[in-house]
């Protein structure tokens, strides 16, 4: 199912502060492995997910701005850390802490590994204000590149007005749900 199709429960799903949830992509973004509690979570199959695009548990509330970052960091070789929210196929969402880097077999990159786990709760409060922020300039502009153009300008300002880089401000949030 592509999370257009599927109707939001409102339902809040957590996991253990002790479970991981992991999956693996080629470079264009397809799932090549997933664990147990992905696929728990995520309420899939592994035969429903395996080859199909990891944005396949989107949710319609996460910013394009920030899927933009996050893909210019990994296929420049960079690891990069995230608050996301995720669409299950069952309705519900859920949210996690997402360290993701590229994946390498004898110093080519092949892939994708992201290890996500359950955040904090102040740090998905912290978070939800300034997503919402971003993905309302992204709706403002019909067309995706227009969105996504002016959402990652906000995110850029909101930075600067801060005084902070993407890391830093991930990690500000981070040590404050500490």
């Amino acid at each position: 199912m592509r999370p257009s199709t599927i109707t939001q429960s409102g339902t809040n799903r957590t996991f253990g502060d002790d479970e991981v949830i992991v999956s693996k992509t080629d470079l264009q973004g397809r799932l090549t492995y997933v664990n147990d509690v992905f696929l728990r979570v995520a309420r899939y199959e592994e035969h429903e997910v395996i080859g199909k695009p990891h944005n396949m548990i989107r949710h319609p509330d996460m910013p394009r701005a920030v899927f933009g970052l996050l893909w210019r960091e990994i296929q420049q070789g960079h690891e990069i850390f995230a608050y996301v929210k995720n669409l299950a196929a069952d309705g519900a969402h859920y949210w996690v802490f997402a360290h993701v880097t590229p994946s390498y077999h004898r110093s080519q990159m092949i892939g994708y590994h992201s290890n996500r786990r359950l955040p904090h709760p102040s740090a998905v409060e912290a978070i939800t204000g300034v997503y919402a922020q971003l993905v309302a300039e992204e709706r403002r502009h019909s067309r995706p590149k227009d969105a996504i153009d002016a959402s990652t300008a906000l995110l850029g300002q909101l930075l600067a007005d801060n005084n902070v880089t993407y890391d830093e401000f991930v990690w500000s949030i981070t040590k404050v749900a500490v």
